[in-house]
């Protein structure tokens, strides 16, 4: 059902969460796991030379983190790839799923507290727009936000 699985990772260890999980799909599935970074330009403002370093240390960053993480699936019997650019994470995940087949995105989600109620997450924007099949997993438990007692109506 699922031969061509995108793993979105950010670097950190909550996304990171989600492998056991994966491995544990691409095995039964027979699957291809592509892990993906898409990294924000840090650069910013900075020009020349400066910019150009700090882009390739970012590049450099990136594929050491991906490499790292694919070995140690492939060292598992997973069939799996890297990719590294900069972008927008939630709409270049999506686009990225389309544009390479994929069958399923798979992520973690973890609670941001209750900010995240306001401004939402990378996951929520991949679920709600992405075209293919998208797999969350909560690797960390969220707390709801708190009703104050003037809020809550009146026990019987």
């Amino acid at each position: 059902m699922f031969k061509k699985i995108l793993v979105p990772l950010d670097g950190s260890e909550l996304a990171a969460k989600i492998l056991p999980q994966v491995v544990e799909l691409a095995k039964a599935q027979d699957a291809q796991v592509t892990l993906l970074n898409i990294y924000i330009d840090l650069a910013g403002e900075v020009s020349g030379e400066a910019k150009v370093k700090l882009m390739a240390q970012e590049v450099q960053t990136c594929e050491a983190y991906l490499a790292k993480v694919a070995n140690n699936l492939a060292a598992q019997g997973v069939k799996v790839k890297t990719d590294c650019f900069k972008g927008m994470p939630p709409r270049d995940i999506i686009t990225y799923a389309e544009k390479n087949g994929m069958d399923l995105i798979a992520m973690a989600t973890h609670g941001k507290g209750e900010v995240a109620w306001v401004l939402g997450s990378t996951a929520e924007k991949v679920v709600s727009h992405a075209t293919v099949p998208v797999l969350l997993i909560r690797v960390l438990g969220m707390k709801v936000p708190e009703l104050k007692e003037a809020y809550l109506p009146p026990v019987p």
